[in-house]
């Protein structure tokens, strides 16, 4: 499996990479046969009104699915500690999803989507653009799958939101995290 571990506002030392490797090793060595490569991002806070200022976040690509999480504490050791627990009990709980399902249906979970051109008369002769206030664009591949499966990917990823094809209706679905708990479904109006 591929390690990548990165720093910023930190200089990513050999005892670091050794403490890391040692932890996220032990983490994953149940799973190593789902895990295909695994990132790692260590940060420091310079802001002094920060209590928490060091930050570990681990995403692991295990069989086409992304499993993330992330941690702050005061110390770097105790965050690399705490995200290396957070991502072995995410890994357990997507392994028993898996073999959940390899039970209970037999039929293939993942179907490629059919890419649509956009008609030219549309476009007409302009050219994309992206606002200037943009700095980061992210392409993903997007299945079509159930709520539920979103939801599940939802809290695999460890985001407030996670974005789907919508099974039932092939249109596009935002799942999000509600801030008094429970979750909510953004679909577009017919």
């Amino acid at each position: 499996m591929k390690l990548l571990i990165q720093g910023n506002n930190i200089q990513v030392t050999e005892s670091i990479r050794n403490y890391v490797e040692k932890k996220l090793e032990k983490a994953v060595k149940h799973f190593q046969h789902l895990a295909t490569k695994m990132d790692v991002h260590l940060s420091v806070e310079r802001n002094a009104r920060i209590s928490n200022k060091h930050k570990a976040e681990v995403t692991v690509y295990a069989n086409g699915t992304v499993i993330r999480a992330q941690e702050n504490s005061e110390n770097l050791y105790a965050s690399i500690d705490l995200v290396s627990d957070k991502i072995a009990r995410q890994l357990r709980k997507y392994k028993e999803r898996m073999l959940a399902k390899k039970t209970h249906t037999t039929e293939k979970t993942v179907n490629a989507v059919e890419e649509k051109m956009v008609e030219p008369s549309l476009v007409g002769d302009r050219q994309p653009q992206l606002p200037p206030e943009v700095v980061r664009v992210k392409y993903f591949a997007m299945p079509e799958m159930t709520v539920e499966e979103a939801l599940e990917q939802l809290q695999l990823v460890d985001h407030d939101f996670y974005m789907f094809r919508n099974k039932e209706t092939g249109e596009i679905n935002v799942i999000y995290e509600r801030n008094h708990g429970g979750y909510g479904l953004i679909q577009p109006r017919k």
